[in-house]
């Protein structure tokens, strides 16, 4: 199996209801950060890049038709190019409500997670995460506001440079289903566009929200 649509967009832009819409459109399984959570043995393939290891794609992603979420979407540049014939889908949403999500759940969780009781593979992976987009796209710095938010503008503004714009489409999910459904060339489905991992839903996953 082979990726057929890419996620280049950061974390907390809508990743988990594009994963469900993109499944519902037939692109599933779709990989996101979840699918981690509950197959500790993605973890390996994610801590190998982490060291500098070449890691094989085509495995990476066996059983998989579509990815969003980091740990992914760090590595958008290396996907675009193994998998040529796949589209990219970028996920945006206004820049001060991506912050404020932001904050209160990815940076909350990078700066306590050593602290929670979670489970050893979630410890890795998270671990893995900040050695990879923490360090590279923050500078290791989470909750500093500027700073994230230059990442954010840059990572759109580097997608939009890279790729030819019949490959890319720029994608905020309170759109719905008509930009996205034209851009992959499919029908739109008779129902409502999927909305998912409000900041509850990002804690109910991990256990406790920690105060």
């Amino acid at each position: 199996m082979t990726l057929e649509v890419i996620g280049s967009g950061f974390g907390r832009t809508g990743t988990k209801s594009l994963k469900a819409a993109l499944e519902r459109l037939g692109y599933g399984n779709c990989h996101h950060m979840h699918e981690i959570v509950v197959n500790p043995e993605q973890v390996v393939h994610w801590r190998r890049l982490a060291v500098g290891e070449i890691v094989d794609w085509e495995i990476v992603f066996d059983g998989y038709k579509s990815q969003v979420d980091w740990p992914g979407a760090h590595v958008w540049r290396e996907l675009a190019e193994a998998f040529s014939d796949a589209k990219v889908v970028h996920t945006v949403r206004p820049e001060e409500k991506w912050w404020a999500s932001f904050d209160k759940t990815i940076g909350k969780l990078m700066a306590r997670y050593k602290e929670l009781p979670l489970p050893p593979h979630v410890r890795d992976i998270l671990s893995t995460w900040n050695d990879l987009a923490g360090k590279s796209t923050f500078g290791g710095v989470l909750d500093d506001k500027e700073i994230a938010l230059a990442a954010y503008r840059r990572r759109t503004e580097e997608v939009r440079e890279a790729l030819p714009v019949d490959r890319l489409l720029v994608f905020d999910v309170a759109e719905g289903w008509e930009p996205l459904c034209s851009f992959l060339k499919v029908e739109v489905p008779d129902e409502p566009f999927p909305h998912h991992n409000l900041r509850a839903d990002f804690w109910e996953v991990l256990g406790v929200e920690p105060a």
